[in-house]
């Protein structure tokens, strides 16, 4: 089985696909995962995608659907996969569908991961991260013991760029005009698309999707 996860930032993919592969023979296909394995070991996509992360520029799409390629060519077995975050356009999409097609295979299912924007909204802008730790706590959610300090290393917790009110709201608007037309491209190929709620308890989230897969 070969599954899409998609949704709005901090609807909580990474959460969900985490669960999916704890599960024996599946794999998580992450974009970032895979651009920062190719930078460490050098290879020639990881040195042509250093130069773009180095300058704080975005990686072109040619080259995530190139790593993407190149990975599933050289390391591909016949277990599950679940494709994380990717792919974010059409355009993407397609090109997932013809790197597949070489493997004989194709999406088979489409999980959409679905919250209301100010509920999204208030989760990421409400994070708060340890720069010690990396630990992260939630303002309205999961607060530190001492506000603005982490528990573990008494560190100043920081405001990251990406989850600062401009940013993320910036960021919605590039889900709704790029990626949400992705649903659209995998109704017309086939796949079948579940739609969960995200506004749910984290293990509710993680049932409605086994169910929706099967499991």
């Amino acid at each position: 089985m070969n599954v899409v996860l998609l949704g709005p930032p901090g609807v909580g993919k990474g959460t969900q696909g985490v669960f999916l592969t704890s599960k024996p023979g599946w794999t998580r296909i992450v974009t970032g995962d895979l651009l920062r394995e190719a930078v460490t070991v050098g290879s020639t996509l990881g040195v042509k995608a250093e130069k773009y992360m180095s300058r704080g520029h975005l990686v072109p799409d040619a080259l995530i659907v190139a790593l993407v390629r190149d990975h599933l060519v050289n390391f591909y077995s016949k277990g599950n996969l679940v494709f994380d975050g990717f792919p974010r356009t059409e355009a993407q999409a397609s090109e997932l569908t013809e790197i597949l097609a070489l493997l004989e295979n194709s999406i088979d299912t489409l999980i959409v991961l679905e919250a209301e924007d100010q509920a999204l909204v208030e989760r990421i802008n409400g994070r708060r991260s340890c720069p010690d730790c990396n630990a992260i706590y939630n303002v309205h959610t999961s607060p530190p013991e001492t506000s603005g300090i982490c528990d573990t290393e008494g560190s100043t917790l920081i405001h990251r760029t990406d989850d600062k009110l401009e940013t993320v709201i910036s960021r919605l608007g590039v889900y709704k005009t790029e990626t949400e037309p992705v649903i659209g491209y995998y109704e017309q190929m086939g796949a079948k698309v579940c739609r969960v709620d995200g506004n749910k308890d984290v293990g509710e989230v993680r049932k409605l999707v086994f169910q929706a897969l099967g499991m």
